[in-house]
């Protein structure tokens, strides 16, 4: 295309949605190598047109689930920190809310691992001190290393003042966990369709498995972006057993979880016993965690960074991303 600044500028016109006219062409005809500079133009416009036609993913989209594995053992990772806050949203996670401490972090793409970090905790370590964090979002703007902290939380390792600070950071193996294993059974939810959010597991989660009561085949859930366990054909009218393990090899039961979409069931059960030692962790081969959501499922979404920004009130509704802020991915 040209803006007709230069002589002999060809101005090229494609509107593949509208039959051509039928004029004649000119008597001199382009000459060959304007043809061929048409046709190619011509031919990588319709194959644009055909892959979003065809809903291919753009190239960062894609590589935004190569990676799907949350950080784990006790390995120390360099990064840098800035704040935001949820306004007592649940983030990405699916939390009921933030935490009653208000100690969160959101990830990046890469290390929420389409949420298979979700639950876990991190050890942030700034200019001032060390904060233990819950991973209860993501931050779709954040490269690895990125972590964007609750205001409280930033403001445990930093003055909030500098907004961006550097910070060292690592897993927590086994924390002491807030209680037992609760449970929640999504909106929607029936015989037909099943989801489940499982809560207070301490490590990251590997797997979670679903039996119609206390007998029968257990049916390996598949984990949803927004950290919900998906069977999409349903699981029974329950009430149901629960299996759940985690990265390091903790593996716990619980019976009697009742067909109750949108309350949170406390079960006696804890993931692990507190000073437990971690087990050799085995992932299959199918531990990859799904970016595959459910249809007509909303992804609750996380508000932008927000540095040195003075903060709303605390709602108890979930926070919306802004108009565009999908775009962002791709920066």
């Amino acid at each position: 295309m040209t803006d007709g600044s230069a002589p002999g500028g060809v101005d090229i016109e494609l509107d593949l949605d509208r039959a051509p006219d039928g004029r004649p062409a000119p008597s001199s005809g382009p000459v060959p190598w304007l043809v061929a500079t048409g046709v190619t133009i011509l031919a990588a416009a319709l194959g644009l047109t055909l892959t979003l036609r065809s809903g291919s993913a753009p190239a960062c989209a894609a590589g935004r689930t190569l990676a799907a594995a949350p950080l784990t053992g006790t390995a120390t990772h360099n990064g840098k920190a800035t704040f935001y806050d949820l306004n007592g949203a649940g983030g990405n996670c699916s939390n009921p809310a933030a935490p009653a401490n208000r100690l969160y972090v959101a990830l990046g793409p890469t290390e929420y691992a389409a949420g298979a970090a979700c639950g876990g905790f991190l050890d942030v370590t700034g200019p001032k001190g060390t904060v233990r964090v819950l991973i209860m979002d993501q931050c779709p703007e954040c490269a690895p290393g990125h972590l964007d902290l609750s205001r409280e939380a930033f403001a445990r390792i930093a003055d909030p003042v500098k907004g961006l600070v550097p910070v060292t950071y690592r897993a927590v193996v086994n924390p002491p966990l807030p209680g037992p294993l609760t449970f929640r059974i999504k909106e929607g939810a029936s015989q037909w369709w099943f989801a489940v959010r499982v809560g207070n597991h301490g490590n990251p989660l590997r797997a979670v498995e679903v039996r119609q009561g206390d007998s029968g085949p257990w049916r390996t859930a598949v984990r949803q972006d927004y950290n919900y366990w998906l069977i999409a054909s349903g699981a029974g009218a329950g009430p149901f057993s629960v299996r759940v393990s985690d990265v390091y090899g903790h593996r716990a039961t619980v019976a009697g979880i009742r067909m109750a979409p949108g309350q949170v069931q406390t079960s006696a059960v804890r993931m692990y016993a507190t000073g437990a030692a971690a087990a050799t962790p085995r992932p299959p081969a199918s531990a990859r965690p799904s970016a595959t959501r459910a249809g007509g499922t909303p992804t609750p979404a996380r508000r932008p960074v927000e540095v040195a920004r003075a903060s709303a009130p605390a709602a108890e509704t979930p926070s919306t991303r802004p108009a565009g802020a999908t775009a962002r991915w791709c920066g």
